[in-house]
């Protein structure tokens, strides 16, 4: 969808990012929230719509009535894990451009690495009476019962198809944890690393090594939308929404599709490229910088493929040559993404995108005016194309 001109980002905010918070995760979406309406210059009572993740533990009745938020007009959920991210977007703006709501929060807050771990196996996930249930019955009995097996089995297809190595997995971390390290507010801030570590680092499964795979955080981020109009009386230089999709390919399982004829390939990321480019009247060439969802370094290859920056099978060379560097064609996570600063189900990449189009990043690219964002991939997923207000 393209909303044009009629809605925009003009508040973000977040907690600290952890591996083990103290706090409920209830706590850390009320810190989050109120962060970024301080941050837009906004009040609890300008709020009537609240957008989440399905896999949010926190009810938004439950936000509003710990922030005081006194009447919701709008409230959203958006399914598929990290590829409901962007989505939330999409919602808020949807609901400002409609009338629906005049303000909308997005958030997302959970306790992912002190408490619930999405990473271990669930084997109850196969046995579940829901359509998801009969998915996973196909897959747990053999092993596929974790993000990283069933990423793996894909990674190990583009290595097949294209001739990637997992050095070229490597170099996206690597890459990814030099940004962390400048990076004050990313948890391994100070602490790059080498291709060399990357390499000596413990299998996780076969072809993915422990730092080919994001991080297990506690924390929480919350981006405030609302119109155009009102966006630009408030403090900050508001991030336009220029175009959001959202995006399911044929043959879709989650989280890795193993029916499709091409199984080297992300279709759901291409079904909301294309969105995207049309939407917004723009192209992979007219990114400043792109925050992609960086949960496995294969994934960010392919990506890029299926993004249009490269094509089919050029991805490697296109990250060795240094094109996803601050200095780079590219400048791919400036914040250090889910491998560096921390894993909030790509939210903290949508705030990061906001700073890149106010000048305010620690990482900042020089004048940064068109920043594409992704969701999760392998699920069904979404994307956003922010712009500055120029």
């Amino acid at each position: 969808m393209s909303t044009g001109p009629a809605a925009a980002i003009v508040g973000i905010g977040a907690t600290d990012f952890s591996k083990d918070s103290g706090r409920s995760e209830l706590h850390l979406a009320v810190q989050a929230v109120r962060a970024a309406l301080d941050d837009a210059g906004l009040a609890p009572a300008d709020v009537d719509g609240l957008v989440s993740f399905t896999q949010d533990t926190n009810a938004e009745i439950a936000v509003a009535r710990e922030l005081g938020i006194p009447e919701l007009t709008f409230f959203s959920r958006v399914h598929y894990g990290g590829g409901a991210a962007c989505a939330t977007v999409a919602q808020a703006a949807m609901a400002v451009a409609t009338g629906a709501a005049t303000t909308v929060v997005c958030y997302r807050a959970f306790n992912e690495r002190s408490g619930q771990r999405f990473g271990v196996v669930q084997p109850g996930l196969a046995g579940a009476p829901t359509s998801s249930g009969v998915d996973g019955s196909w897959s747990y009995p053999f092993g596929l019962g974790t993000p990283a097996a069933w990423v793996a089995m894909h990674a190990r297809r583009y290595m097949h198809e294209y001739g990637a190595t997992s050095e070229d997995f490597g170099r996206v971390a690597v890459t990814m944890r030099a940004h962390a390290a400048t990076n004050p507010a990313a948890w391994f801030h100070g602490r790059p690393i080498t291709l060399a570590e990357h390499q000596a680092s413990r299998w996780i499964c076969d072809p993915l090594h422990l730092l080919d795979c994001c991080q297990e955080s506690d924390g929480g981020v919350a981006v405030v939308v609302t119109s155009l109009g009102r966006a630009r009386d408030l403090p900050h230089p508001p991030a336009l929404v220029a175009a959001a999709a959202q995006g399911s390919g044929p043959d879709q399982y989650v989280m890795t599709s193993y029916y499709r004829d091409d199984l080297a390939a992300l279709p759901e990321m291409g079904v909301v490229a294309r969105q995207l480019w049309s939407a917004a009247g723009l192209g992979p060439d007219d990114v400043d910088v792109a925050v992609l969802y960086d949960h496995f370094t294969p994934f960010v290859l392919v990506q890029l493929e299926e993004l249009g920056f490269c094509a089919r099978g050029e991805a490697a060379a296109f990250v060795a040559s240094g094109a996803i560097g601050l200095d780079g064609a590219l400048p791919v996570n400036p914040h250090g993404g889910q491998l560096g600063e921390a894993y909030i189900h790509g939210m903290n990449g949508i705030a990061e995108a906001v700073r890149q189009l106010r000048g305010t990043s620690v990482n900042q690219v020089a004048d940064a005016a068109t920043v594409l964002v992704t969701a999760g991939t392998g699920v069904p997923t979404s994307g956003l194309v922010l712009t500055a207000d120029r």
